[in-house]
């Protein structure tokens, strides 16, 4: 059926899987309808698309580094880009994003605007240079760049750091997707998510991931975007609702006005018990907020996001998988348009939701019946019974008032299909969207970090003479053991989802974006500069979250720079003492100062001579 090399019929391999998950859609739809019962659906969506992901990770096994590495430099620019969209569409997008806006409004919107301007910096500044130098992991960049193991081991810590705070969120996420359609505890649920992502990554490293990261993009994307479109047009939003959503915005703002949204006091919600970490239906700060200070906390959580992103090791890492130069820098616009097809429709999904909860003229609105009834509701139950969803009577009427609805910002994605009164297959199809979605950045996250122990680390530092075999044995064993502390942090639920994800960008930002755009752009700088530079800006930035952080909120943040945004203290220092130690020190010798310039070059041999 498929004739030459494996890229060469990436298209029809592709198509024929879509075609194959798309009938398989159907196949439980006409299970539905002739009695199979939710949970069962629910367990096949997901049993069934982890089976394949494992599958494709089981075909792509490999044991030559440069295929465990960077998937053997080959993967074309269209094939790149959907994979790294997938990589970035974690379970903070899939799962967290709408939710944030849901219970948020417009001051979640920065994540989107920060999340999507970083590849304009990753597509100018650092993709195509990176490319050029030819190396397998981001500390392999600076080690080199900068020279010395000082630099290189500085590069590691910054990396595990923002990675693993990163890869608990997706576990996190698996977890909260795990439990609900698999009727099992949460922190039983996080381990079984691990298992899950271990399975795509173990054997074929990069190579796994990637074409892993292909098929999770195709069902993710198809997930996201059939209820939109469906529940749209069921609620009288029309087929295409994008282009109306300040109108839909507007027709919740009436509705909380009409209904009589209050808010709760602190000793109100302790009396009823309701479980941290669990949010109105409804918020009554959603609309745009007015004033400086508002406006500033737009801009610096968007900068924040953006700056991070582009310090980010696994989204990197995607870039040193294309062909060429010039093809990393095709892939990053392609990477752009596959996530937009996701991010313009958060907001909708968003609102959508909402009004299909809340509007009394919509017969699966709960607002205004009784609690006895709500509480009859079979997604209500269940979703109750994993700790999702909250009720309680606050003012004794018996009846469901906006502020007496709780959910966990993490599960609206993951509910809409059941609240808009949706066949359940398609609630299947979200649960097994949000698992891709969160395993693929999970994978690329671990891959992230047990490369950088085991190349950087292991080869580099300790054992320059391992062979092939014994630097990937070494590999896999740590990619287990990251696997599983990691799912050891996401049981404890130290923080939401948004949360991790939001202090994983500052840390990368606090940490790296200097040092690599200064590598790349400014010969002058030097090792104990970006030592310097890494290490300070790190450590600033940790102290200012410690200071804010929740556990800290009596300490007033400084200017709104809140526990999401403690990048904007880190990397500024970061920045101030690259240049003084570097101006301080002696400029770096003819050749590292030829390498830089011919790093920039857009043609040619790659720097590090690995190809």
């Amino acid at each position: 059926m498929f004739k030459g090399k494996f890229v060469d019929n990436l298209p029809k391999i592709y198509g024929t899987y879509t075609g194959g998950f798309l009938a398989f859609c159907l196949l439980m739809a006409i299970c539905e309808a002739n009695g199979m019962s939710a949970k069962t659906i629910g367990i096949l969506f997901v049993g069934f698309t982890v089976f394949i992901y494992a599958f494709i990770g089981y075909l792509s096994r490999t044991m030559q580094a440069s295929a465990y590495y960077v998937a053997g430099r080959e993967v074309p620019t269209v094939f790149n880009g959907m994979a790294t969209a997938a990589d970035w569409m974690s379970g903070a997008s899939f799962v967290a994003m709408a939710g944030g806006i849901y219970f948020g409004g417009y001051t979640y919107m920065a994540f989107l605007v920060g999340w999507t301007g970083g590849y304009i910096l990753v597509s100018s500044l650092l993709a195509p240079y990176l490319r050029k130098f030819g190396c397998y992991t981001v500390p392999d960049f600076i080690g080199t760049r900068y020279g010395g193991n000082v630099a290189r081991f500085a590069a590691v810590l910054v990396l595990v750091l923002a990675s693993f705070t990163y890869v608990t969120a997706q576990i996190n996420a698996t977890g909260t997707i795990a439990s609900r359609a698999l009727g099992i505890p949460f922190e039983t649920a996080v381990y079984v998510g691990l298992a899950s992502i271990l399975m795509c990554s173990m054997l074929g490293g990069m190579r796994a991931v990637t074409w892993t990261q292909v098929a999770q993009y195709i069902v993710l994307i198809i997930a996201y975007l059939l209820p939109v479109f469906w529940i749209s047009n069921k609620i009288g939003a029309g087929f295409f609702p994008h282009f109306m959503l300040g109108d839909e915005v507007q027709r919740i703002a009436e509705l909380e006005k009409t209904l009589g949204l209050t808010k709760n006091s602190a000793a109100a919600l302790k009396a009823a018990k309701v479980p941290g970490g669990l949010a109105y239906i409804s918020n009554p700060h959603s609309a745009v907020p007015a004033g400086a200070m508002a406006a500033w906390k737009f801009i610096s959580l968007a900068i924040c996001m953006m700056v991070g992103t582009a310090s980010l090791p696994h989204i990197l890492m995607r870039y040193f998988t294309t062909p060429s130069v010039s093809a990393a820098r095709r892939s990053v616009a392609w990477s752009l348009f596959f996530i937009f097809l996701l991010y313009f429709s958060a907001p909708m999904l968003a609102t959508l939701s909402k009004i299909a909860l809340i509007d009394p003229n919509i017969p699966t609105s709960i607002i205004g019946k009784s609690i006895a009834e709500v509480q009859g509701i079979k997604w209500v139950q269940e979703w109750t019974a994993v700790g999702q969803v909250f009720i309680a009577d606050l003012n004794g009427d018996g009846k469901l008032g906006l502020n007496e609805f709780f959910m966990r910002s993490g599960v609206v994605v993951l509910a809409t299909p059941e609240v808009a009164g949706l066949p359940y297959v398609i609630s299947g199809l979200v649960a097994a969207g949000g698992m891709a979605a969160a395993m693929s950045t999970a994978d690329g996250l671990i891959l992230a970090i047990s490369n950088a122990l085991s190349h950087d680390v292991y080869y580099k530092m300790i054992n320059p003479k391992a062979d092939t075999a014994k630097r990937l044995i070494v590999a896999r064993v740590l990619l287990v053991v990251v696997g599983v502390f990691g799912a050891y942090i996401a049981s404890m639920r130290l923080t939401g989802i948004l949360g991790s994800v939001a202090w994983a960008f500052d840390f990368a930002m606090s940490g790296l974006f200097f040092p690599l755009v200064l590598g790349v752009w400014w010969k002058r700088a030097t090792r104990a500069g970006a030592v310097a530079g890494m290490l300070g800006g790190l450590a600033a930035g940790t102290a200012y979250l410690i200071y804010v952080g929740p556990k800290f909120m009596a300490q007033t943040p400084w200017l709104g720079i809140d526990h999401l945004r403690f990048g904007l203290i880190g990397a500024p220092v970061c920045l101030i003492l690259m240049i003084v130690v570097s101006l301080a020190t002696e400029e770096p010798d003819a050749k590292t100062q030829q390498m830089v310039d011919d790093i920039r070059i857009p043609t040619g041999k790659t720097v590090s001579g690995l190809e």
